[in-house]
């Protein structure tokens, strides 16, 4: 928990100069910002505003991701189409059911946007507003009213209660489920998750102008760091991209590993895992973009980083063991495995490098494999 909470804190740091969080504390709107990159796409902000309706701690909210706020009410089908969104890193506006820490609904326009870095085109965070929305008015019409009267001016309760003693003296199970589930129907009409109407022009307008905002501070205090971020994407040039629904997946995997680009000079990175920098000690911003073999020393084997270049040009799976060294300069034995990746029609479009710090003794390298090594598996489109 310590290591992706030092994650999240880089996530700001590296990016934004450090009066961003003052200054989006003072924005009134109700937003969070998520970092896709991190494991389980987690919040790394979260606006007064925010807290505020949610009911939530700033320590309750941030590491978390939005699985948290959804409850029994939640529409899979909103679900889905956040997760679309993500997947074709756009903007989205939708209606969605969230609960709030005491457990009562909200229904809420939802306005999602990614925000891209200026130097690569990478979806580097995802920014939600959430504008809360009034219930849509009651139906009128026939059936019974608020306090239980019908239009006949009958007592509706009292004839439901009088149905459900009869039903318990006659022990008459499955009648008495039918009298209890038409007694819901009083319950259902002060329900606060009822659906309501269609987002206003006024909501969506005030959603759009929210995350407009939020964009805008972000853009200037990126400036400030010279780690420019923008709303479109600005640069697909470098590095190979990967998407955000990939890289949050990838973010799953509990193994070190990198994904290296095959196709470019030096063969960069273009995924690190979170573990990966847990063993090593860089931050994410300092590993993605360097050739693959960054990790050697002075003292690493030079036939040994021959063979690994030559099995990624090759693009056939090997396993060494190579003497590698921290961010620190602290040296370790690196059990690295090189497997290439293919896309749908099977070309080679990215090389994996799985690692595991090695501390058997020579000539055990076989055990280990079998005992430890777990080569993710990926999909790239």
């Amino acid at each position: 928990m310590e290591s992706q909470l030092a994650l999240i804190e880089q996530s700001f740091n590296y990016r934004y100069s450090v009066w961003v969080r003052e200054a989006l504390d003072e924005l009134p709107d109700n937003f969070t910002i998520t970092d896709p990159s991190i494991s389980g796409h987690p919040i790394v902000f979260a606006s007064r505003g925010f807290l505020k309706m949610s009911g939530y701690s700033k320590e309750e909210v941030i590491g978390k991701n939005g699985r948290a706020f959804q409850g029994p009410g939640t529409s899979r089908r909103s679900i889905t189409e956040i997760q679309e969104a993500i997947q074709e890193e756009r903007t989205i506006q939708t209606i969605l059911l969230n609960y709030r820490k005491d457990g009562t609904p909200i229904w809420m326009l939802f306005h999602m946007s990614p925000v891209f870095s200026k130097e690569d085109g990478r979806v580097i965070h995802f920014v939600a507003v959430q504008v809360p929305m009034s219930r849509k008015p009651r139906r009128s019409g026939s059936g019974p009213g608020r306090d239980g009267v019908c239009e006949d001016g009958c007592r509706s309760r009292d004839i439901v209660f009088g149905s459900c003693r009869r039903e318990v003296c006659s022990d008459s199970v499955l009648e008495l489920e039918h009298v209890l589930a038409f007694e819901s129907l009083f319950d259902s009409d002060n329900r606060d998750d009822e659906e309501p109407r269609e987002a206003s022009d006024q909501e969506k307008r005030r959603a759009a102008a929210a995350v407009n905002n939020i964009l805008s501070l972000l853009t200037h205090y990126s400036e400030l760091t010279g780690k420019l971020v923008c709303e479109k994407r600005c640069n697909l040039s470098g590095i190979g991209l990967l998407g955000a629904s990939l890289i949050i997946s990838l973010g799953r995997i509990k193994q070190s590993f990198v994904l290296t680009d095959p196709h470019l000079p030096e063969m960069p990175i273009a995924y690190a895992s979170d573990a990966f920098l847990k063993l090593t000690g860089y931050a994410r911003h300092e590993v993605l973009g360097c050739q693959c073999m960054f990790l050697s020393g002075v003292d690493t084997d030079p036939s040994t980083l021959l063979q690994v270049k030559e099995s990624i040009q090759t693009e056939k799976a090997c396993t060494v063991r190579i003497l590698n060294y921290r961010k620190d300069r602290s040296s370790f034995w690196n059990l690295l495995h090189i497997s290439p990746v293919r896309n749908a029609s099977g070309k080679v479009s990215l090389c994996a490098l799985t690692s595991i710090e090695f501390m058997c003794e020579e000539g055990t390298e076989s055990i280990a494999l079998r005992q430890e090594l777990k080569i993710p598996v990926f999909y790239n489109k």
